[in-house]
C-alpha cells in the first residue's frame, strides 16, 4: 500500500512538470538563441504579482507548446542576465527573436491573452491562403480577419499590406492570397482587401464584411481602413481587445456574454444595444460600444457602482476623459431604457456618475472634510486658495498629522486672512 502512494505522488509530480523553461545566467545566451520566437518572464519569488501571473503563464505555455516556447529567469538567484536586459520591477516579460530582445510584452497577462498574443507573433505576419478550405478556416476564427487578395505576388500592393500587416501583427490577424479561383469568388478583379468580422458577430445592423475602397494601397491608407473598421457598431470586449476600445467614449453593457455556451443568448441583448446604437450613430452622434462578460469585468462593473445580479444588462459610459456616467433605468426589452439614456446623455442632461461619502452635514471645523461629490464646489473655487490634505484613517503617519493640521486650519481661520482666503481641507482616500 506504501508503495503504491509513493508511485501515486511520483506519478501527479510527473504530471504536473513545468512545461515553462527555466534559464541561467550560465545558459541564457546560448539558449535563447535556438529559438525563432520565445517570451520570457524575469522574476522574483517574493513578487506577489508574480505568484498571481505563475498558473496563467503555466497554462499558457502548455497552450502554446510546439507553436511558441515561454521561459522565466529568477532575477534572485540570476543578477547578471536580468541586469543586462534592464530588468528592474517583476514580473518583467520579454519577447525575443532570434536570439535579440525584441520587445516588452505589453498584453493581456492571462492564460488566453498570452496565447492570443503569442500565436498573432509566431510564423509571418501575413498568413498565405491557397485553398477555398484555407480561407474558410480563416476567417471562422473568434477575431476578426483582414485578407489581402492579389493576382500578382509582386505587386507593390501586395508589398503595402503585408507592411501593415507587420505593423499591426500584434493586435489583428492578416492573411493574404494569389488564388485566382479566390479572387474570382470575393469579386476581385486584381487586387483588393476585405475585413471580415468575426461570425459569430454577425448582424443585421451592419455588413459582415467591409472592402478596402481607396484606389491607391499604401500600408499608411490601409492600416486605417482596418482601425476604422475592425470592431464594428458594437463589439464583445474582452481582455485581448480592452485596451484598444479604452481611451475613447465608451458605452458598455455588461451582462452574461459568453460565445462559447450561450452564443444566441449574447446576441439577443447584443442586438438590442446596437439597434439603438446604430439610431444614435446613423444621427452623426459620436459614440463608440461594447458588450462585455460582467463577470470578466466586475471590478468595472463595481467601480460604476453597479450590481449585475440579473439577467438583464447594467449599462455605463465612460469618456475619454475619464468622466463616468451609469445607466440607472432597468434596461428593457425594447430598448427604450438605453435610448432615454443615451439622449440624456447627448442632450447633457446627466450628472456624472461619482463614487463618493455622503457630504458632512456639519462642516464648520476649522478643516474641511471634502469627498468625492463636493470636490469640485470646495477644492476647484477660484475664489480661495486652498491646503487639501489626502490621507487613509489606517495611516499611522496621517493620525500623527491630524492634530496639527487642526491647530494649523485654527491659526489661519482665526487671522483671517484678506482677499483670498486660504483654507485647509482633508479628503480620505479609500482603501478599494
Amino acid at each position: 500500500m506504501m508503495l503504491r502512494l509513493i508511485f501515486l505522488v511520483a506519478l501527479a509530480g510527473f504530471s504536473r512538470a513545468s512545461d515553462v523553461l527555466e534559464y541561467t545566467d550560465d545558459d541564457f545566451e546560448t539558449r535563447i538563441g535556438s529559438h525563432d520566437l520565445i517570451l520570457v518572464e524575469f522574476f522574483a519569488p517574493w513578487c506577489g504579482h508574480c505568484k498571481r501571473l505563475a498558473p496563467e503563464y503555466e497554462a499558457a505555455a502548455t497552450r502554446l507548446k510546439g507553436i511558441v516556447p515561454l521561459a522565466k529567469v529568477d532575477c534572485t538567484a540570476n543578477s547578471n542576465v536580468c541586469s543586462k536586459y534592464g530588468v528592474s520591477g517583476y514580473p518583467t516579460l520579454k519577447i525575443f527573436r532570434d536570439g535579440e530582445e525584441s520587445g516588452p510584452y505589453d498584453g493581456p497577462r492571462s492564460a488566453d491573452g498570452i496565447v492570443s498574443f503569442l500565436k498573432k507573433q509566431a510564423g509571418p505576419a501575413s498568413v498565405e491562403l491557397k485553398t477555398e478550405a484555407d480561407f474558410e478556416k480563416f476567417i471562422a476564427d473568434k477575431d476578426a480577419s483582414v485578407i489581402g487578395f492579389f493576382a500578382d505576388d509582386r505587386s507593390t500592393a501586395q508589398a503595402e499590406f503585408q507592411k501593415a500587416a507587420s505593423n499591426l501583427r500584434d493586435n489583428y490577424r492578416f492573411a493574404h492570397t494569389n488564388s485566382e479561383d479566390l479572387l474570382k469568388s470575393n469579386n476581385i478583379d486584381e487586387e483588393g482587401v476585405i475585413l471580415f468580422r468575426p461570425q459569430r458577430l454577425n448582424n443585421k445592423f451592419e455588413d459582415s464584411s467591409v472592402k478596402f475602397s481607396e484606389d491607391k494601397f499604401t500600408s499608411n491608407k490601409i492600416k486605417r481602413f482596418i482601425q476604422d473598421n475592425i470592431f464594428g457598431i458594437c463589439p464583445h470586449m474582452t481582455d485581448d481587445n480592452k485596451d484598444q476600445l479604452r481611451g475613447k467614449d465608451l458605452l458598455v453593457a455588461y451582462y452574461d456574454v459568453d460565445y462559447d455556451k450561450n452564443p444566441k443568448g449574447s446576441n439577443y441583448w447584443r442586438n438590442r444595444v446596437m439597434k439603438v446604437a446604430k439610431s444614435f450613430l446613423d444621427q452623426g452622434k459620436k459614440l463608440n460600444f461594447a458588450v462585455a462578460n460582467k463577470n470578466q469585468f466586475n471590478h468595472e462593473v463595481s467601480e460604476f457602482g453597479l450590481e449585475a445580479s440579473s439577467e438583464l444588462p447594467v449599462v455605463a459610459i465612460r469618456t475619454a476623459k475619464g468622466d463616468k456616467y451609469v445607466m440607472s433605468e432597468e434596461f428593457s426589452r425594447d430598448g427604450k431604457a438605453l435610448e432615454r439614456f443615451l439622449q440624456d446623455y447627448f442632450d447633457g442632461k446627466l450628472k456624472r456618475y461619482l463614487k463618493s461619502e455622503p457630504i458632512p452635514e456639519n462642516n464648520d471645523g476649522p478643516v474641511k472634510v471634502v469627498v468625492a461629490e463636493n470636490f469640485d464646489a470646495i477644492v476647484n473655487d477660484d475664489s480661495k486658495d486652498v491646503l487639501i490634505e489626502f490621507y487613509a484613517p489606517w495611516c499611522g503617519h496621517c493620525k500623527n498629522l491630524e492634530p496639527k493640521y487642526n491647530e494649523l486650519g485654527e491659526k489661519v481661520r482665526t487671522i483671517g486672512l484678506p482677499a483670498k482666503a486660504s483654507f485647509l481641507h482633508r479628503l480620505q482616500k479609500s482603501r478599494k
